[in-house]
């Protein structure tokens, strides 16, 4: 069995994405009782060089969004990286998720070769398909995914790793 750019991509990352808005669930249920504050939750950081909590998701988002839309051959649909609260980061998941999932896979499929430039720490850098998808987007989701997940972790936050897999 063959496995397409398609089923490669669009069906694991909303999985992930749909994962994490899971544990942002119980993000809120750790806040709602008083265990962090939200603003403390939000601008946390592994370490002082590392994005916050909030943009560890929000990039999470981004680099799904990116990749789908960019093998389709589609404009990338540009959000304001404004969230304050868990409930506007579930939001944004959910519409990356949407959007994402409304691509038709016959757009993505066949794209292992397409050429895609896209600047990379501000150098313009030329993939394949299959390489933004499986060199670059795919592991920053998931780098960033589990980044929000360790500092929820780190915040008491009772999840474990059946959490962050979710069913596959």
């Amino acid at each position: 069995m063959t496995i397409t750019m398609y089923q490669a991509s669009v069906p694991r990352l909303a999985n992930l994405l749909e994962n994490l808005a899971r544990i942002l669930d119980k993000a809120q249920a750790h806040v709602d009782a008083g265990h962090i504050d939200m603003a403390s939750l939000m601008n946390d950081r592994l370490i002082a060089d590392m994005y916050p909590f909030a943009k560890q998701v929000q990039i999470a988002c981004d680099k799904a969004r990116s990749v789908v839309a960019r093998l389709a051959d589609m404009e990338v649909p540009a959000y304001k990286d404004d969230e304050t609260t868990l409930a506007q980061l579930q939001l944004r998941i959910a519409r990356t998720v949407e959007f994402i999932r409304s691509v038709p896979p016959e757009l993505i499929d066949g794209t292992e070769d397409k050429v895609v430039e896209l600047p990379v720490t501000r150098v313009l850098t030329r993939y394949t398909g299959m390489q933004l998808l499986l060199g670059h987007s795919m592991p920053n989701v998931y780098f960033h995914a589990v980044t929000a997940y360790n500092l929820l972790r780190r915040n008491g936050v009772p999840v474990g790793k059946r959490d962050f897999l979710g069913n596959p």
